[in-house]
């Protein structure tokens, strides 16, 4: 069988794979991308957060972002019936950017991984990891493809799989999520009676009065992305086809009704559960997880593609000291790293799902700074320790529920 050597052999060309490509790249390191899919293809993760700019344009690649002309995110908007919460990344207490994209995901993706193929990475498409198998001097990677297959030997593996999680499946790391199981429904449409200007480009979330939730994310190009996410007896409530049931929860949320009412699906909707994922452990000797092919945690406050770029960057930075001969802890300095971002949004999570957001965010009385604070979290900063919503989330969101002297009503089920 044919071998291919190289230094590094990243598996997946999704965000997380464009950015250690990039960044491995301009330090003249050897690699090879492969990837299962044919770009462009659908996925879902379409809502960015602010962070993601900072290490978009770490690795080179904010420009060509920027000149995409995507949906410009200025925040997010949270509602529940008559009730609204507006947070605007203008107002977070850091000094992070202020903007970021609503992003149709085949557009994003292939722009980031056509621009690291133009600067010279060798990236395969329609490449699938099949076996893998690890030395002490190197790990041997089998790929097929259309013409047959080929090992791939490398001194390092990142897995930058994403849903696909090829090396938790192969090296048997699947563990389940500490999260409950959940399931969304999503399509695109058009006809989205959209806010004007600036609220344009906000998500909203609106809570539904059954127990769920909804997202509504507008991208530039006319279209708008939208989906419930629920527990599994949620969507019992709704009997019917995939359409006509999503098309009823949509119709029966008094905000998402009247910006949804004249909505035309534009592809027949999908459905996805039991995504929340973990692993038994984050690397190995010669290989890293990064992204989704990690952790999971939930849609509700964007944190896929953040975590997966700020993985990918942390990873790969890290590897490139490795290869140079520095000695790393990758316990410390990567495991401690992502776990931190992980379980900072875990919090947020979980406070969203029992409630404790929910009597923050709709509060008679909200105090200001602390809204900056938690807003800053939700643009992604979640490595920021001097904000107190960050280093003891747990503690801080349920003290300031707790004061708000509401009995916690929860969000969704």
């Amino acid at each position: 069988m044919k071998t291919i050597e190289t230094d590094v052999l990243v598996i997946g060309a999704g965000p997380a794979g464009a950015i250690a490509a990039s960044l491995l790249h301009r330090e003249n390191i050897p690699l090879l991308v492969v990837e299962k899919q044919l770009f462009p293809r659908f996925v879902i993760g379409e809502s960015m957060l602010p962070s993601s700019m900072n290490l978009l344009q770490n690795a080179g690649l904010l420009e060509v972002v920027e000149q995409q002309n995507f949906m410009r995110k200025h925040g997010a908007v949270f509602l529940r019936g008559s009730q609204r919460c507006d947070f605007d990344f203008a107002q977070q207490s850091g000094t992070g950017w202020k903007y970021t994209y609503q992003v149709p995901r085949a557009d994003f993706d292939k722009t980031l991984i056509d621009t690291v193929t133009a600067r010279g990475v060798d990236v395969r498409f329609q490449h699938s990891v099949t076996a893998v198998e690890f030395s002490p001097a190197h790990a041997r990677t089998t790929v097929e493809h259309q013409g047959g297959q080929f090992v791939v030997q490398s001194k390092f593996i990142l897995d930058c799989s994403g849903y696909g999680r090829v090396l938790p499946r192969l090296l048997n790391l699947e563990e389940p999520s500490s999260l409950p199981p959940r399931a969304a429904l999503f399509t695109h449409i058009a006809g989205d009676q959209r806010p004007l200007e600036r609220e344009e480009g906000k998500i909203w979330v609106c809570v539904h009065p059954d127990g769920a939730w909804i997202w509504i994310i507008p991208f530039s190009n006319g279209r708008t992305s939208v989906g419930v996410v629920g527990a599994p007896e949620f969507f019992q409530q709704f009997p019917g086809e995939p359409e006509a049931q999503l098309r009823a929860i949509l119709m029966s949320d008094v905000n998402a009704s009247q910006r949804l009412g004249r909505m035309e699906f534009l592809f027949p909707p999908q459905r996805i559960s039991g995504y929340s994922c973990a692993v038994k452990k984050l690397f190995g000797d010669r290989f890293a997880l990064v992204g989704n092919a990690s952790e999971f945690l939930d849609p509700v406050f964007s944190s896929g593609v953040a975590l997966a770029l700020a993985s990918s960057e942390r990873a790969t930075q890290l590897l490139i000291r490795q290869l140079r001969g520095e000695t790393i802890d990758w316990s410390a300095d990567y495991g401690d790293f992502l776990m931190h971002g992980v379980k900072t949004f875990r919090s947020y999570i979980n406070g969203w799902y029992d409630g404790k957001l929910g009597t923050i965010f709709f509060a008679d009385q909200r105090n200001p700074d602390i809204m900056r604070q938690i807003c800053s979290v939700l643009a992604g900063y979640v490595w920021d320790k001097s904000n107190p919503y960050v280093m003891q989330a747990d503690r801080a969101l349920a003290a300031l529920a707790h004061i708000l002297g509401r009995r916690p009503e929860p969000a969704a089920r």
